[in-house]
């Protein structure tokens, strides 16, 4: 279960470009050992190795791909890059559906009500993290109206914990 956590924006994009910067430094650095490591083994002196520098620097891609989901992402350093990733991702989710979500708020359905508010609130908090009031701004006037919908129809508003139920059923509100 995902839950939406108000973290510092300036905190959170400096954690952000430290983790970045680290994963970069790793990802280079092993690409180019590799790279090199595979020209010495495999490749011919004055030769044309770029197959063997190109596989040393997937070789590293690969490397890191691993390292990462096998170790750093449980790192201090990496919790703001990780909540950041999973935000997006769950927005994504829902984006995915949003034509079913948006005809299940149509027909009041309350649990596309409840989805369709998180998903406002996880936009306006992953535009206030990255410090874009512009994208926000356009999207107030929507945000503040379903409020008001879902407050006259008695429903939670302040709903910062995705519940994979309401998703289940606005994907299986358009099978009944």
């Amino acid at each position: 279960m995902f839950e939406i956590q108000r973290l510092d924006p300036e905190n959170y994009r400096q954690q952000t470009r430290r983790s970045s910067l680290i994963l970069i430094v790793i990802f280079a650095t092993l690409a180019m050992l590799l790279a090199s490591l595979s020209v010495q083994l495999f490749g011919e002196p004055g030769g044309n190795n770029f197959r063997w520098n190109l596989a040393g620097i997937l070789a590293g891609l690969a490397l890191t791909v691993l390292l990462v989901r096998g170790y750093l992402y449980r790192q201090p350093w990496m919790a703001a890059a990780l909540y950041g990733w999973r935000l997006k991702r769950n927005l994504m989710r829902i984006t995915n559906v949003m034509h079913l979500l948006k005809a299940g708020v149509e027909r009041d359905n309350p649990q596309a009500m409840k989805l369709l508010r998180f998903y406002h609130l996880g936009l306006e908090e992953m535009h206030r993290l990255e410090g874009n009031a512009e994208g926000l701004s356009q999207m107030v006037r929507e945000m503040d109206q379903h409020r008001e919908r879902m407050e006259k129809q008695g429903l939670e508003v302040d709903l910062c914990r995705l519940d994979e139920a309401w998703m289940d059923a606005v994907k299986n509100d358009v099978r009944e």
